[in-house]
């Protein structure tokens, strides 16, 4: 419901300004747009916090740094921002947490450099403002809606690990599919092609990190650890990714930009076999409830 939330915002306010852009012009869509968020920050104001037992963990540990001679301030600051980072790497262990961050900021780096380039792209191959909008926002849209229910379905099927590495070969083919649209030109039903691929493995892969960010947080500092390891997992996005254009224009080939991000997401798919691997042979209780959550009911 996340990911059917979050695509909603995108995608829907996203068809509205393209189709009315010619118009209206843009001051007016982003006028639009601000109305969108106020109205999404009103709404926060009336959800309750879910039920946790997070306060009482924090307090146990707030208790045991007071223990330890830590003064009042010492023992808060410990908490709120050591302690999350100091559980995270006694939990799976250095070299296993290492990899997890590194593979949290490479698994979908080749999708970023494709989202970073995909309206230049459309534009530059000769498709309209609203043929953008009308296939890759508003139908992308209810696409990925269906698609991320099926995804979510399959991932606790057949496991989480199991549905990274399937969504993550599903997301190198999906910009194989571009490649080949920046061959032929702006063929609408080759374009509808590639959104159906690319709606479906980004909304696959998409559940299964999401679940895979949710499974590695500790429970007493979930909202802390999920925030960093999400924000790790945009870097590539808004650091690395911001890239592309250079990319594009030194390559002076959209095909073979295409291909280059299908390639990136072989290096994750090496760690994700070794994390697969590392937890069903730890030992620990928290590796028994990781192989618990990410082998397969069939397994």
């Amino acid at each position: 419901m996340s990911v059917i939330g979050w695509w909603t915002g995108y995608s829907v306010p996203g068809y509205i300004g393209f189709i009315n852009a010619d118009a209206i012009g843009w001051n007016h869509v982003y006028v639009i747009m601000a109305g969108f968020i106020g109205l999404m920050a009103l709404a926060t104001l009336y959800v309750k916090e879910p039920d946790s037992d997070r306060e009482q963990r924090q307090d146990a540990a707030t208790r045991h740094y007071l223990a330890q001679g830590y003064s009042g301030l010492r023992a808060w600051l410990a908490v709120t921002v050591v302690e999350p980072f100091a559980e995270f790497f006694r939990r799976n262990g250095v070299k296993v947490a290492l990899t997890l961050l590194l593979f949290v900021f490479l698994f979908k780096l080749g999708e970023a450099f494709l989202g970073r380039m995909s309206i230049v792209f459309y534009k530059d191959v000769g498709f309209t403002n609203e043929q953008i909008g009308y296939y890759s926002k508003l139908m992308g849209w209810g696409l990925t809606v269906i698609y991320t229910l099926i995804g979510s379905y399959i991932n606790l099927r057949f496991g989480v690990i199991k549905g990274l590495f399937i969504g993550g070969v599903a997301m190198a083919s999906s910009n194989l599919m571009f490649a080949w649209l920046a061959i032929v030109g702006p063929d609408e039903h080759l374009l509808v092609g590639a959104i159906l691929v690319d709606n479906f493995t980004s909304a696959f892969a998409t559940i299964a990190f999401v679940s895979f960010l949710t499974f590695l947080t500790g429970r007493a500092f979930s909202a802390t650890q999920y925030a960093l390891l999400a924000s790790l997992g945009n870097l590539g996005r808004t650091t690395v990714a911001s890239f592309s254009g250079m990319m594009v224009d030194w390559l002076d080939s959209w095909s073979t930009f295409f291909v280059i991000t299908a390639l990136m997401v072989i290096p994750g798919l090496v760690m994700l076999i070794y994390i697969g691997r590392q937890f069903r042979r730890s030992p620990s209780q928290n590796a028994q409830e990781a192989k618990h959550c990410l082998d397969s009911r069939r397994d």
